[in-house]
Formats: structure tokens, C-alpha cells, sequence
């Protein structure tokens, strides 16, 4: 099974950081904010890693190479160069399905590079119990967060993620299959909410909450915080 690690955002908050340094390159405890995922993705046993780029993409390339450091394969969905703009996350991922499911897997994990959750572990046996379900998509939630206070979805007494009820934060971690993304195209900016609402309504999307540390780094302040403990 592959991944994919969401890399292609401007970082427009953390400015001047982003002005030179894409926010995945920014270094969180001596080491760029990306290479945390793609250390837990191959200690998981994923050895092949897409990461879709638009914002100073030539960065990525010159400091992760082809992944062989990190003991990966990193292959590049590189929107910028291709139709001039980030794609968001729906869009970015629908565009590189082809590179996510080039060895016949239907299913892949999907990250947003600018999540800081060095505990969280992609589990092997989870992700093939997912891949043999009937289910679209698997999601982690955490606990509602002060910068979040509404939430984003709830879970049933069954598992399966609604757009109603308690609502907890998407942790931008999730499980997907290719059929997912069947009424998005690639090419176009769409965010993944509205394939997740669509999904979501139809039953097809289990979740679970992830209680371990997880920051979604947004800010200077955060990164500096982040930076300040060792």
C-alpha cells in the first residue's frame, strides 16, 4: 500500500517563513516538518511515498532526493509545475491517483504535511482490514481544539463518521480508496469536504479518535513552541 503526503499549500499564515521555505520544509526539533511522516511511513513498512507540490516545489526534490536516505521511494505529483496552482486536498489527490495505485492497491493512507504527531502509528493490519471493507474511507479525529471549537464531524454508535451530533477535529490522517475520489476530477481545486460529505451521508466512512499528541502547525507561534520543547 502507498501514502500520500498533502504538500502543496502556500502557508500563507506563517509568513515570512513560507516566503523562502515551503511550510513542510520548515524544521520542527532538527528536522524538516515532512521527514517526521515519511520516517513513520517507512518504519510502518511503506516504502513508496507520493508528495504533491506547487509552492517553492523544487525545494522538496533538493532536500528529500528520491527517499533512499529515509529508507523510502518518494515519487513527486507536481501541481504547480503542471496547471499552474496548488490543487487542495481533494483536487491534489485525485490528480495523483494513478501514482498512488500504480501496483494495484485500491487503497492508500493521506496526510497533510503540516501535522505534527510524532506518536501516531500507520498501522499495517488496520490498513488491510480497511482495504477489504466495503468502506471508502477511514478517518482519525482528535478532541476539539481551542483554534477549532466547532469541530468537524462526529462518530455513531457504530463507528461510521456523521455530518451532525458531538462534532470532533478531522486530523487530516485518513484511509482512502480510489472510489472515493471517483466524482472529482483531476486537475480542478476542490477540497476533500465535499467528496467527505458526499461519502460520509452515503455511510461509507468509519472514524476513530486519536488522543495522542497532535498540532496542526498554523503558526509561528506554534512552530516556535513546538521548537521549545526537546
Amino acid at each position: 500500500m502507498r501514502a500520500m503526503i498533502l504538500a502543496a499549500g502556500r502557508g500563507e499564515r506563517m509568513r515570512p517563513l513560507t516566503d523562502h521555505t515551503p511550510k513542510p520544509l520548515l524544521k520542527v526539533r532538527g528536522k524538516p516538518l515532512i521527514e517526521w511522516h515519511i520516517e513513520a511511513f517507512a518504519r510502518a513498512g511503506i516504502r513508496d511515498i507520493v508528495i504533491n507540490t506547487a509552492w517553492l516545489h523544487e525545494q522538496f526534490e533538493a532536500t528529500l532526493g528520491d527517499g533512499s536516505r529515509l529508507g523510502v521511494r518518494l515519487h513527486y505529483s507536481h501541481e504547480g509545475k503542471r496547471f499552474g496552482q496548488a490543487l487542495e486536498t481533494g483536487g491534489g489527490i485525485a490528480t495523483a491517483l494513478d501514482l498512488l495505485c500504480a501496483d494495484g492497491d485500491d487503497a492508500f493512507w493521506a496526510v497533510s504535511a503540516d501535522i505534527f504527531m510524532p506518536e501516531f502509528v500507520f498501522d499495517r493490519a488496520q490498513a488491510e482490514a480497511f482495504a477489504e471493507s466495503a468502506l471508502l474511507a477511514h478517518l482519525w479525529f482528535v478532541p476539539k481544539q481551542p483554534r477549532h471549537p466547532a469541530g468537524d464531524f462526529g462518530i455513531d454508535a457504530e463507528g461510521f463518521a456523521t455530518l451532525d451530533g458531538d462534532k470532533q477535529v478531522y486530523s487530516n490522517i485518513g484511509l482512502y480508496k480510489r472510489a472515493f475520489f471517483d466524482g472529482v476530477k483531476p486537475g480542478v481545486h476542490e477540497r476533500i469536504r465535499v467528496a467527505l460529505d458526499r461519502a460520509i451521508a452515503a455511510r461509507a466512512v468509519s472514524a476513530e479518535i486519536y488522543e495522542g499528541p497532535w498540532v496542526n502547525v498554523g503558526s509561528v507561534d506554534q512552530l516556535e513552541e513546538l521548537n521549545a520543547v526537546r
